[in-house]
């Protein structure tokens, strides 16, 4: 295709020739090997050092919803990076948080998003929410070969569901395997302590400023008991990445936003190490 390209100065005939509105669907046909999950892995003995993205968050609220994910990177028991970006738009009404394979798990968040802008180009129209989130499936079953070496990528998808008027949440696992979850969802190696704390702090009349806290609280403890997940780096002026979707769409909060929160939270685990308690009864 590259060898026609160069000898006629035109697009390849496939480029001008009407087809499937999935960006996947031509990538298949025309050029498999450029898909993540067809790339051929040498055998390998052990298991591959590469840097791991950690724990995302999301908490819905009546109105919208929040993605936020911690900004640590490992490699073993090596802090790879302390300011990676793992909460990416994927289009105007969803984000996505990536844990996992940093390098597999952001190369996958561009073809989504590639894939969504496609379709919407194709088709005149976005995809409903549901049909996002079963895109994103059908990304990740496709990377089940290298997930089986050790490669995983299991993201957080969130957004905003025009249709009904509601922020929802979606999780996944390894095999592409998609669950709707209600209130609350984690994902990553701290999303067991992040999940307790959002359970003992969730309600249904969150306010928006109140589930961007909540999530921070979130991963606060998960920071607090999993080593591969980062707290709010003060002396560095890094915090975990905050964005909020509503029917205005998507908003990252600014590294000042951000900061207070977080800054308000450690003023206030100067009094309460282990953070805010639930009520017994």
């Amino acid at each position: 295709m590259e060898a026609n390209t160069r000898s006629t100065g035109r697009l390849p005939a496939a480029f001008l020739t009407p087809g499937s509105s999935s960006f996947m669907d031509f990538l298949s046909d025309h050029q498999p090997a450029m898909l993540p999950g067809n790339r051929q892995l040498p055998p390998t003995q052990g298991v591959i050092e590469a840097p791991h993205g950690t724990t995302i968050v999301a908490v819905t609220f009546p109105g919208g919803v929040v993605l936020a994910g911690d900004r640590r990177a490992t490699m073993g028991n090596v802090i790879a990076q302390r300011d990676i970006e793992k909460v990416f738009p994927a289009d105007e009404y969803s984000a996505v948080g990536i844990a996992g394979t940093a390098g597999l798990a952001v190369e996958m968040v561009k073809l989504f998003q590639l894939e969504l802008e496609h379709f919407e180009k194709v088709e005149g129209a976005q995809l409903s929410l549901e049909g996002k989130a079963n895109r994103l499936s059908t990304m990740i079953r496709s990377n089940l070969g290298m997930a089986m070496q050790g490669l995983a990528v299991v993201p957080l998808f969130a957004g905003f569901d025009v249709d009904r008027g509601e922020g929802r949440i979606f999780s996944y696992d390894v095999t592409g395997g998609r669950s709707q979850e209600h209130g609350y969802a984690a994902t990553g190696s701290g999303s067991v302590f992040a999940r307790g704390a959002m359970k003992k702090l969730f309600h249904d009349g969150l306010t928006e400023a109140e589930a961007t806290t909540l999530v921070v609280q979130a991963l606060y403890d998960a920071a607090d008991d999993d080593s591969a997940t980062g707290g709010p780096d003060v002396a560095r002026r890094i915090y975990p990445i905050v964005t909020v979707i509503t029917e205005d769409g998507f908003r990252r909060l600014t590294d000042d936003e951000s900061s207070e929160i977080a800054r308000s939270i450690l003023e206030r685990r100067l009094q309460q190490p282990d953070g805010p308690r639930a009520a017994l009864l």
